[in-house]
């Protein structure tokens, strides 16, 4: 792995998110699971992985002193180095942090709600990008997925073999993302729900399948939180 490594590795994690869905006053990262924020776990796997050489966190307008003392500090995660201010929308959060990085190397864009990113994950995914420019880590679905029409009834059934569960980290050339997010800006769309569909949608550039891991959950609801406490203790 060493041999292919020649550019810069920045993982941007997004930590500006309200949780409305988890019920609390606390935002979702920065929620206890096993004793510790969220947050805390995709920065230690960022922190410790050789691949990764700079951390940009982007919190909620205001959050920024909060997250440095009581994350960064706290824990000493001396990759960080910057924190910002994210958007109303993911999207806008991610333009936010993009507009900070120059064009080389690699950004690894993750949600600080799935604690569970490892080191493994880093490396396939670091690989593929190496290969094909765009990755996203996923897994095929277990259930049955079938599509409604306006009126809620079934409009068809894709072949489940062909559909992923999208997770993050979502890893691109950096210069290829901020393009693409540069053009976003530009149309003004709004519907774009993670950044692959950004790369998708104005850019000629296939992306990238890369396997994931199940215990990858994004943690938006109090069940969430109750399979993230067993998966926390696990590790």
């Amino acid at each position: 792995m060493g041999e292919l490594r020649k550019k810069l590795c920045t993982a941007v994690v997004l930590a500006a998110g309200q949780g409305r869905r988890m019920g609390t006053k606390i935002q979702k990262q920065y929620l206890l699971l096993a004793g510790k924020p969220v947050l805390y776990y995709s920065l230690d796997t960022f922190q410790k992985s050789e691949l990764i050489d700079e951390i940009c966190i982007v919190t909620g307008a205001g959050d920024e002193e909060y997250c440095r003392q009581e994350i960064v500090e706290r824990y000493g995660f001396t990759k960080v180095n910057q924190i910002i201010a994210g958007g109303a929308e993911r999207y806008l959060s991610v333009w936010n942090a993009l507009q900070t990085l120059d064009g080389n190397g690699y950004v690894f864009i993750h949600d600080g709600a799935r604690p569970f990113v490892d080191e493994a994950m880093i490396a396939r995914v670091y690989e593929e990008v190496c290969a094909f420019h765009a990755c996203v880590v996923g897994m095929p679905v277990k259930d049955t997925i079938k599509i409604a029409d306006e009126d809620g009834f079934v409009k068809e059934t894709p072949d489940r073999s062909c559909v992923w569960m999208v997770q993050t980290p979502q890893v691109f050339e950096t210069a290829i993302v901020k393009q693409a997010y540069s053009k976003l800006m530009e149309t003004e769309k709004t519907n774009v729900t993670d950044d692959a569909m950004v790369i998708e949608q104005m850019m000629q550039i296939p992306v990238k399948f890369v396997e994931g891991s199940y215990e990858n959950i994004k943690i938006t609801t109090p069940e969430d939180l109750k399979i993230g406490e067993i998966f926390a203790k696990d590790r």
